[in-house]
C-alpha cells in the first residue's frame, strides 16, 4: 500500500504532508507516495528531524490510493484533515480558501 507523511505546521496548525522535495505542502496532490517500507521509514525519518526542529508535530505515515486520478487518503479520518470541515463545502481546502 502507498503511504505518504501527515503532521500538523506548528506555525499556524494547519494539516500538512511531506511533499515531493521533502518540503511541507496543504495538498495531498504535491506528495509522492512511498510504495514500500524502506522509502516509508525514509519520509518518516525526515518528519521525525522536522519534529525535532519544531516544525511540525504529530507525524504519521497514512495510507493513500489514486482515486478517479487523484491521490486520496483510504481512511476516513484522514480524508477529512486533508480536505477540511464536512459540514460548511465553502470553508477549507475544497472551497478553495
Amino acid at each position: 500500500m502507498s503511504q505518504i507523511v501527515i503532521a500538523n505546521r506548528l506555525r499556524d496548525g494547519l494539516v500538512v504532508f511531506l511533499g515531493n522535495e521533502k518540503q511541507w505542502v496543504v495538498q495531498v496532490q504535491d506528495c509522492s507516495p512511498a510504495s514500500d517500507e524502506t522509502h516509508a521509514a525514509e519520509l518518516l525519518a525526515v518528519a521525525e528531524a522536522a519534529e525535532a526542529n519544531q516544525e511540525i508535530v504529530g507525524a504519521s505515515l497514512i495510507e493513500v490510493e489514486m482515486r478517479e486520478g487523484v491521490l486520496t487518503p483510504i481512511k476516513m479520518r484522514e480524508a477529512i484533515r486533508a480536505l477540511g470541515p464536512t459540514i460548511r463545502k465553502d470553508l477549507g481546502k475544497q472551497a478553495g480558501n
